[in-house]
């Protein structure tokens, strides 16, 4: 049987320790996140999105993504990532196709991301440089 892919927004099939691990140790965000701050920043999110591997009826998660938003104007995407060994075959196309498609987010005015390296993906589904930084402000802490 051939490996198949999907996308789910149930936070109940979301493996927190695959999700850690990358975060943790392989993300340029999130470097030594404790496991209860990733759980907590999940639990609190509008939206989750696992992506997984489906073989032989079981699921494994290879990538992640999670959606801070009211779900009415606003919506921040976060933690986007597919790990390592499952890049470069358009799964990182259809997490984001499947989060700017997700219906509960349809009356966002505003959807915002911060990356170092993903600008070209990011800008196939709309997403520019911000074109007044002006507006913007930010509280760094720690």
């Amino acid at each position: 049987m051939k490996d198949s892919y999907i996308v789910s927004s149930d936070k109940k099939q979301l493996n927190i320790d695959v999700i850690h691990h990358f975060l943790c140790f392989h993300s340029y965000w999130a470097k030594g996140i404790t496991k209860e701050i990733v759980q907590k920043s999940i639990d609190h999110s509008a939206l989750c999105f696992g992506v997984y591997k489906v073989s032989d009826d079981q699921l494994e998660q290879i990538g992640f993504a999670r959606v801070i938003s009211d779900l009415s104007t606003f919506a921040y995407l976060a933690d986007v990532f597919i790990l390592p060994d499952y890049r470069g075959i358009g799964l990182s196309k259809k997490l984001i196709k499947n989060i700017i498609e997700h219906p509960e987010l349809n009356h966002i005015r505003r959807a915002m991301l911060a990356t170092k390296d993903a600008h070209q993906l990011y800008e196939k589904f709309g997403f520019k440089q911000i074109s007044d930084t002006n507006l913007f402000m930010e509280l760094k802490k720690n």
